[in-house]
């Protein structure tokens, strides 16, 4: 979510940090005393590449740690007193994203390698004393870093789980939502619907006993009321079932396009390009689309033809549906409930929903789905 602070980006914000440790590494080692000549040279790359491997501390935390590892051991060996700091950013990293055992081997390791690199021209109880308070002080800071890393991995891991917690809140109130809105549906569309379809298969049955014609208008009510209640089946199934979706997809919309021969408008359909895969959400919208345009159609336009098409593109798959009917672009579309409706679902996979009249006149749908977003 955009809050309208400027955020760094993580890779910028490692490499300014890989450079600003090789650049005190480098600072600390060649201002103090140090070497000369090709001792000197070989610790001062050391001290760097030590800094720099941290670009890759997120990526690698362990391989970081071991190199960061064996660069202090080498400028150590070089003649370098300086404080691994760049080993102390790699723990920090390693035991944020939970290696803490092997961090902890790694740094004990560490620590017992190098007394032993420390400089022959340290003699005398001077070398020992130095030797001790360098150990000390770097115990004292790998505990730091080791403390600071699994202290943040703990937040993150607190934050995760009340993530995880709202997450399963709101899923548990939307299934609750989901079933309410079934009862609804049940308790309401469910009767009306039946009252009709027995209705009109009643009034087929009748007329066809005593050997009257049956209209085709009365023909088309039976079969909507079929449909409608075969819909309304499967869409409480969906509601009440999140895992069970409504049956309808790309294969039926050759249905749709029958019934709405059946009711008199002469529908054609044309699928282009090479057939593949898509995911159901696809399938769903694309058959909803085409649906509730044709319904429209046949409803409010006062049309004569539509033509619904196809195209499978390689990563869209894009639906027509236009009529001839009176429609004119001095027609602005009434914001229906069914025009609503294809918005959300194109605009929920990311797609994009054009519904106008045409040029001359009749009214055109056309909606493009990402096909592997909606994966």
């Amino acid at each position: 979510m955009d809050t309208g602070r400027f955020r760094v980006p993580a890779g910028v914000m490692d490499l300014a940090i890989a450079v600003g440790v090789a650049a005190l590494l480098l600072g600390t080692g060649l201002s103090g005393q140090h070497p000369a000549g090709e001792r000197e040279l070989v610790g001062a790359v050391l001290m760097a590449a030590g800094g720099l491997a941290l670009v890759a501390r997120r990526r690698a935390p362990i391989a970081v740690l071991a190199v960061t590892g064996l660069c202090a051991v080498g400028y150590e060996a070089a003649g370098f007193e300086v404080l691994a700091v760049s080993y102390l950013v790699a723990v920090y990293g390693a035991v944020r994203v939970g290696h803490r055992a092997l961090t902890v081997a790694a740094s004990v390791s560490l620590l017992v390698v190098l007394p032993l690199t420390a400089p022959a021209f340290r003699e005398g109880p001077a070398r020992e004393a130095f030797t001790q308070a360098r150990n000390v002080l770097e115990i004292a800071w790998l505990i730091a870093a080791f403390a600071a890393g699994e202290a943040l991995r703990q937040a993150e891991r607190r934050a995760d789980e009340a993530e995880r917690t709202r997450e399963e809140t709101a899923r548990r109130r939307a299934d609750e939502e989901r079933l309410h809105i079934a009862r609804e549906l049940h308790d309401s569309l469910t009767h009306q619907i039946s009252i009709i379809k027995v209705q009109s298969e009643v009034a087929v049955h009748l007329a066809r006993r005593r050997g009257e014609q049956v209209p085709e208008t009365l023909l088309a009510i039976r079969k909507a009321g079929r449909e409608a209640t075969r819909e309304l089946r499967a869409t409480l199934e969906a509601l009440r079932d999140d895992d069970t979706a409504p049956p309808q997809g790309l294969e039926h919309v050759r249905e749709l396009v029958e019934r709405a021969r059946s009711m008199g408008l002469d529908t054609t359909l044309t699928i282009e390009g090479q057939r593949h895969d898509v995911p159901a959400a696809v399938g769903r919208t694309a058959y909803r689309i085409v649906q509730e345009a044709l319904t429209n159609t046949a409803r409010h336009a006062c049309a004569t033809t539509a033509a619904v098409r196809i195209e499978y593109r390689p990563d869209t798959l894009a639906v027509l549906v236009e009529d001839d009917g009176e429609a004119t672009p001095d027609d602005a579309p009434a914001p229906g409930l069914g025009l609503l409706g294809m918005r959300e679902r194109v605009t929920a996979l990311g797609g994009r929903l054009r519904a106008l009249p045409r040029a001359e006149h009749g009214f055109i749908v056309q909606a493009e789905l990402p096909v592997e977003r909606a994966s």
